[in-house]
């Protein structure tokens, strides 16, 4: 588990590229929204989460992986990401994960070394080039 204390590099994106994906995904996200969270679609699931301030539910296609009776998916956007914030102030989620809902609790922040054994080593190759040494954890409740 990652503390205040441990210091861990990571992808800082600037305004303008955050802007850039964020527009980007508007119009490619309802389409992986289709393909994600299926029986053979083992990289996406769709992360269902709800507003921290708004109290709206927002369906987020995201890459994941399942680990024994636990989540893992990285932190792309690290601590700033709303998907992110908003599941640390609710306490969970739900995950659609190969075509069944999962409800998860305990989320926690855990280092790449703690997080590799989740992953392939495509995938996990592809984190380390882009710089994301940060995942999210949760327990299925």
């Amino acid at each position: 588990m990652i503390t205040a204390h441990t210091a861990i590099h990571t992808t800082a994106l600037g305004p303008r590229t955050r802007r850039t994906i964020r527009a980007i995904a508007r119009f490619v996200n309802p389409v992986i929204l289709r393909i994600a969270g299926r029986r053979r679609m083992p990289i996406l699931g769709i992360l269902h989460h709800r507003g921290r301030q708004s109290g709206r539910t927002y369906s987020t296609p995201l890459g994941m992986r399942r680990q024994g009776d636990r989540f893992v998916m990285p932190r792309t956007f690290g601590e700033d990401a709303a998907w992110y914030r908003n599941v640390l102030a609710a306490g969970g989620a739900v995950v659609t994960y190969l075509g069944t809902d999962y409800a998860l609790v305990e989320p926690e922040v855990i280092d790449y070394a703690t997080a590799a054994p989740a992953f392939p080593r495509y995938e996990r190759l592809q984190f380390r080039v882009i710089g994301i040494n940060e995942y999210l954890r949760l327990r299925i409740a």
